[in-house]
């Protein structure tokens, strides 16, 4: 996050750079996470975690 409270927008290579973990190992976890909400790409599942309120700070 940012030192405003929200999330910083990275790409994969970029949130496995972050968390010193691999490439796959990031989109081997977003990619059940996007079908499981039945939308086509992370950014569409950003707006309804947000939405939904389950984003810390997006109350």
């Amino acid at each position: 996050m940012s030192s405003s409270g929200r999330a910083t927008p990275l790409s994969s290579s970029g949130r496995a750079a972050t968390l010193r973990v691999a490439e796959t190992t990031v989109k081997s976890h977003v990619t059940p996470v996007v079908a499981k909400l039945g939308v086509r790409d992370r950014v569409q599942a950003v707006v309804i975690v947000h939405r939904s309120g389950l984003a810390a700070g997006s109350r």
